[in-house]
């Protein structure tokens, strides 16, 4: 290496708290779209009564910038069929981004990982707080709630549109970043030279074709030495997303607080989510014990039935305080993996864990969400 940083520890790089603020950026902006659909769901429950479209455009993913072009305020089966097939292919696309940047964070610092993982969580604050002042700027005014999505949707494409530009053009040219590039460059990673490319950095002199150097865990070594993390994950997702947010726009029943009840609970859930997210930093709310973890993710089934007795006989203060719970821990749990998986491996293994993990993530996702319309099984005019 020819960098005047080879030598020095990473803590001693420059950039390394403005690496940290542009993951947390991207983190909004990678979850801006997926947010944008959790919180205007009221919109699409009056545009789509009939068809459930927490839950359905929930599973095939959205960008609902295109929401007017397909349905322009209208209902019915044939603009929403349109909106759930441009909504499966951005979904698809977001899966990669998201994979990308796990896999691309997770051969730097554990702290860089954090940073991003709480992006997302505060793109879910974000979201709900802007969704809870257009309703509420809007809410009397005439066709109201498509005002005021449109300004929400508005606000999520410019933080996306940031966050193309950061990531092509600030996070390349780091000091932090152009190291743990490099450092992975020679333990023969192939998958950083076009991004050492992006950085400016054209001598790629110190790649190596030693053979000893460039050996590495294949993909099905690193997922059966990991496959607690993964699993782990899965089951994170499983219960958090058969819970959120469908159920809570339809199996909570009517409150005091009518129509802004179930966005209260999907802001309290992206809230406790954004908190759960900055506890391991707490030392000793850290849990980098692997049994640790899985007696954690397996007793948090325990909120089912916590879940079907609150609706049926709870009030909506213990439901709001369920909700909570249930984003804290899925947050807290999920950066608790992401940061201590990846430790003691090599730059490409890491890489090729992190993109391993969010492969079980995204499935959990799935599985949660399809797990999800069980919850209507027994409910008067369900389908």
């Amino acid at each position: 290496m020819t960098d005047g940083y080879e030598n020095k520890a990473p803590e001693k790089l420059k950039g390394k708290f403005q690496a940290k603020v542009i993951c947390c950026i991207l983190g909004i902006g990678g979850l801006a779209s997926w947010n944008s659909l959790l919180t205007i769901a009221d919109y699409y429950y009056k545009v789509f009564p009939d068809y459930h479209p927490s839950r359905v455009l929930i599973l095939v993913y959205q960008p609902f910038a295109l929401l007017d072009l397909t349905t322009r305020g209208r209902g019915g089966i044939g603009p929403y069929i349109g909106l759930c097939a441009i909504v499966a292919s951005f979904g698809l696309a977001d899966a990669t981004v998201q994979g990308g940047m796990i896999g691309d964070l997770s051969l730097m610092c554990s702290e860089l990982i954090q940073s991003f993982m709480a992006g997302l969580g505060v793109a879910g604050a974000l979201t709900s707080a802007f969704r809870l002042m257009t309703k509420a700027a809007f809410e009397k005014s005439n066709d109201g709630l498509r005002k005021g999505a449109m300004i929400f949707l508005a606000i999520s494409a410019f933080i996306q549109f940031l966050c193309v530009m950061l990531y092509a053009y600030v996070f390349p040219k780091l000091p932090i970043v152009k190291y743990y590039r490099r450092k992975a460059a020679l333990e023969g990673s192939k998958t950083v030279t076009a991004d050492l490319a992006a950085a400016g950095i054209k001598n790629q002199s110190y790649l190596t074709d030693d053979a000893s150097n460039n050996q590495r865990l294949t993909n099905k070594e690193l997922l059966v030495q990991n496959i607690d993390y993964a699993v782990n994950l899965a089951l994170i997702y499983i219960l958090s997303l058969s819970i959120f947010p469908g159920f809570l726009y339809e199996n909570t029943g009517h409150h005091g607080l009518g129509s802004w009840y179930a966005l209260v609970l999907v802001a309290m859930y992206n809230c406790g989510n954004l908190v759960g997210r900055y506890t391991p930093l707490v030392e000793w709310l850290k849990i980098e014990n692997r049994k640790g973890l899985t007696i954690a993710t397996l007793s948090r089934f325990l909120l089912i039935p916590a879940f079907y007795f609150t609706a049926k006989n709870g009030d909506q203060g213990w439901m709001i305080m369920l909700v909570s719970f249930l984003g804290l821990t899925t947050g807290h749990l999920n950066v608790c993996i992401l940061i201590t998986a990846p430790k003691g491996y090599k730059g490409p293994e890491k890489n090729a864990l992190g993109n391993l993990l969010v492969v079980f993530l995204t499935g959990g996702i799935v599985a949660g969400t399809s797990l999800g319309w069980l919850w209507l099984i027994g409910k008067k005019n369900a389908f």
